[in-house]
């Protein structure tokens, strides 16, 4: 029988664009659809039993988020950052996500603490995090970024980040989450930024979420290089065990 995923399962809900965006997005992140691949209105409407109109419309939308580009008479395809286009859009998180944990300090409330600590209470309890294997955050208000961008008080930025950022990055932080020793090195400096949300101290604050932001960035570049990097020989591999 055929392994279900996210983009085989009929849709029947009368929002069709909304689950379309909602299933291809997923697709996306999952890695279903790899960076670069093909997005044929056709093949997918017919999986999901739908009519061509709300793919189309889901598509628009991804494209609005640059999670899909679209090339005249090539069509839509999966965005495929660069790795330099990458490393320029960490340094762009690490300011505006720095700034966003400072305003967030400022004028956090016990409840809203409360509930960050929540947060990181279920990720520490995680057992792919517990174990190592990886650092999966979900979508909206129980990734901590997120959170913490939330609780900035700022649109703007909450707009930048929540609505256009986290969306095209969300690929890639789920893609370099399980490098070795980063799940739980990140859940250490979650919890080194909310001691300092507790402490009420804005420049800990933000000196924190960058530092994580910088590790981040980090890992990221050591992931690239090593997918990046030729397989060893045959024989090179034989000496090697």
């Amino acid at each position: 029988m055929p392994r279900k995923t996210s983009l085989t399962t009929p849709l029947t809900s009368d929002s069709l664009a909304s689950r379309a965006y909602d299933r291809v997005e997923a697709a996306i992140v999952k890695g279903e659809l790899e960076p670069g691949a093909r997005i044929s209105e056709a093949d997918l409407a017919r999986r999901f039993g739908i009519s061509r109109g709300p793919l189309r419309e889901a598509i628009a939308r991804l494209e609005g988020k640059k999670l899909v580009r679209r090339t005249p008479n090539l069509g839509a395809r999966v965005v495929a950052l660069r790795p330099e286009d990458l490393i320029e859009l960490y340094f762009v998180r690490e300011a505006l996500e720095g700034m966003a944990c400072r305003l967030a300090c400022e004028r956090l409330k016990r409840q809203s603490i409360d509930e960050i600590e929540q947060i990181l209470g279920r990720h520490a309890a995680d057992a792919a995090v517990q174990s190592g294997v990886s650092y999966v955050q979900k979508k909206g208000d129980q990734d901590f970024h997120f959170k913490i961008a939330r609780l900035s008080g700022n649109d703007t930025l909450i707009s930048l980040l929540c609505d256009d950022l986290y969306a095209l990055l969300r690929l890639y932080r789920i893609r370099f989450s399980s490098m070795p020793g980063r799940p739980l090195k990140a859940l250490e400096e979650h919890q080194a930024i909310l001691a300092a949300l507790k402490d009420g101290n804005p420049d800990r604050a933000e000196a924190a979420m960058r530092a994580h932001i910088r590790n981040s960035r980090e890992n990221l570049m050591r992931g690239m290089n090593q997918l990046a990097e030729p397989p060893a020989p045959a024989a090179a591999r034989r000496g090697r065990s």
